[in-house]
């Protein structure tokens, strides 16, 4: 059973913190995972790549086709054993093509940050948006691309409040980023869905300095 707690209990205690860096557990869906992308090319391998031993990646949880239900269900339990000092949360696409119900993304959205919240201080978690995935050349397969895009948004603009109501930092510029695609086949990746190699390093351009102020704060 997950302990919650609510932005008025968050853990006060710093995360340990190895001479290589802070140990870094990234949770998601096939963004997180990179579907369709060598290892090295996942944007957290090409954030830890980036900031130089400020974090090392002990686990990405992501999974391809998980929704906020899943992440609950198995990615936080594998916490425990993985003592993280920093943590990236990205999710919401599966749910939106689930049609999953704001209210259901909500409700998982606060447990899942309430429950990192219990092992993390909020400066040692980052939410992160979900990209539009219609604009690409496999995205309209999902149903109408109007109705997609008006969920993603609604979803992104979920995280995002709930993470700002708990003082966790949130990366929207992902959603803007990925609309790239639909003028530059490059950032897209072999299986016409996912972002490339070279587009997830335009998300790590606009990760990377939010994280280097989380891990360098006091």
């Amino acid at each position: 059973m997950l302990v919650l707690c609510t932005a008025a209990c968050v853990m006060t205690d710093r995360p340990s913190e190895s001479v290589e860096g802070l140990r870094y557990v990234a949770l998601g869906d096939s963004y997180t995972i990179g579907t369709s992308v060598a290892e090295v090319e996942r944007w957290p391998n090409q954030l830890v790549d980036r900031l130089d031993g400020a974090l090392v990646l002990v686990a990405n949880l992501g999974v391809n086709g998980y929704s906020s239900d899943d992440l609950i269900r198995f990615e936080l339990p594998e916490l425990a054993s993985l003592d993280p000092g920093f943590v990236t949360v990205q999710i919401g696409v599966n749910d939106v093509v689930r049609r999953v119900r704001e209210s259901t993304y909500l409700a998982n959205v606060e447990l899942i940050l309430d429950a990192l919240l219990t092992r993390l201080p909020a400066d040692r978690i980052l939410a992160v948006a979900t990209p539009d995935y219609t604009i690409t050349p496999m995205g309209a397969t999902f149903g109408s691309p109007a109705l997609q895009t008006a969920a993603l948004v609604r979803f992104n603009e979920i995280l995002r409040e709930a993470a700002g109501e708990r003082g966790i930092a949130f990366i929207p510029e992902i959603y803007e980023l990925s609309q790239r695609a639909a003028t530059d086949a490059s950032l897209t990746a072999a299986d016409g869905l996912h972002p490339s190699g070279a587009h997830y390093a335009l998300w790590v351009d606009a990760i990377q300095p939010a994280v280097e102020g989380l891990v360098a704060a006091p």
